[in-house]
This record gives structure tokens, sequence and C-alpha cells, in this order.
């Protein structure tokens, strides 16, 4: 589910991303900017559920793991993916309706090489007070609130290791929990600063505020299969195996 959210964010911006790096156009027909950012936000909110269902798949598998496949049964992961895509949806839909009902003096050209609501929101003529309110009450109500649950998940997978009698066992039970500790890392991180851009940013540099968003959009999608595939035993043995060969070749 992971890797199909990524898939998704990624081709999302794959038209504009294209279009402003091979052709420098950062011009955007608006109706397909308003399509653009609704899918990069759902797919934003699903991922974020995903990490919060993986903190409690960590949780369980530390906690409980003689009855993990009791309790996480595949009609229960899957109904907990199908509920990471409705919230997504639901939440994000209001965001291109409230933006289509306010005046645009301009054509939408694009600060960044996506459409992003605090973007776009910019470049609107007439008040933003309602469309302010309710991304931010998105942020709470979506990253803000698994976040705060993924932090509790972990309070509680440390309680339950240190409660561990040796040492090689705790050590074990925490790496298993090394690769979601660092994509939630990479993922919050660059969403986090530029939130903060956005709203406390003005008189930062706009390299900052272009940096931190293609951060935010390519650097999970990116990393997220590298650090899961290094995690895999046999992906290292093979990955080991090339080099292997190829430093005998060089030789």
């Amino acid at each position: 589910m992971l890797a199909a959210t990524d898939v998704g964010l990624s081709l999302s911006t794959l038209p504009t991303v294209l279009n402003v790096f091979l052709l420098n156009h950062r011009d955007i027909e608006f109706h397909s900017c308003l399509t653009q950012m609704f899918f990069i936000h759902t797919f934003s909110s699903m991922e974020s559920a995903i990490l919060l269902a993986m903190a409690f798949d960590r949780f369980i598998a530390i906690r409980n793991p003689l009855h993990y496949t009791v309790i996480l049964t595949p009609p229960r992961i899957v109904g907990m993916g199908l509920a990471a895509v409705v919230r997504g949806v639901i939440l994000m839909a209001p965001l291109p309706i409230l933006l289509k009902r306010l005046p645009f003096c301009k054509d939408v050209i694009l600060s960044h090489c996506y459409c992003y609501h605090p973007d776009v929101m910019k470049l609107a003529c007439g008040p933003v007070k309602v469309n302010i309110i309710y991304g931010l009450s998105l942020v709470l109500c979506s990253f803000g609130v698994d976040s705060v649950f993924i932090v509790v998940s972990y309070i509680l997978i440390l309680k339950t290791v240190l409660g561990i009698a040796s040492e090689g066992g705790q050590l074990k039970a925490l790496n298993t929990c090394v690769s979601h500790i660092f994509t939630v890392f990479i993922f919050y991180v660059p969403l986090i600063v530029l939130a903060l851009i956005h709203r406390f940013g003005k008189f930062a540099s706009p390299l900052l505020h272009v940096t931190m968003a293609n951060l935010f959009l390519f650097l999970t999608p990116v990393l997220n299969p590298l650090v899961y595939s290094l995690k895999t035993k046999q992906i290292r043995s093979a990955v080991h195996k090339v080099f292997k060969v190829r430093s005998n070749i060089l030789k």
C-alpha cells in the first residue's frame, strides 16, 4: 500500500514536473491545476494514514507476536487501506471546490513544479479566510492526528521493548522498526518545514520554498524503496554479489 501511494503521488505530479524541468513551461490550466492538487493532497493524506497503520502493525508484532496473524488478518489490512483512501478523498474533496469559487486575476503560474494548495490560494484575488481555516483543519485532522498516534504507538513499543529481559531481544525488536521510523522521518519533516515556510516564511528565499517543496514530493517515493529493499536479507545478498562480481572484474 505504501508503494502504491508513492507511485500515485509521483504520477500525479509527472505532467507539470516534466513541463517545468524539460520545457521550462510554468503555466497550467486552472482546472488541471485543481485536479492535480486534489490528487497530491489525497495521496499525501493516504500515505500519512498508511504510516499510522504501519506503526500499529509494528506495535502488534512486538507487543503480541503470537496473536499477530489473528489480529491483523488480510480483511482487516484491506479495511485499513480502504479507510485511508476514503478519508483522503473525503477530506481533500472540498479543497478544489473552495478554490473554484474564488476569483483569479491572472493565470495560474507555478512557483513550485506542481500545484500545492497554499501556493494556488495566494493567487486568488478574493477573500481566502475560509480556505485558510479549512486547510489548517485538514492538517490537524489528518497529519496532526496521525503523527500523534504514531508517537503514542512508539511510546508503547518502547515500553514493551524495555520489558524484554535480554539486550539482544531488545535490539532485535527495535531493528524491526528502523525502516518505518526512517520513513516517518523523511515524510513528516519536509511536510512540517514546508507548512511552516508557507505560513511564516514570507521573506524566506524562493530557493528555500522550491527546495523544500521538491523534498516533500520526491524524497519519500525515492528513498522508501531503498530503505525497505536494503532491510530485506535476500536483496542485500543480491546487491552484495553484484558489487563483489564487479570488483573482481575490475581487479
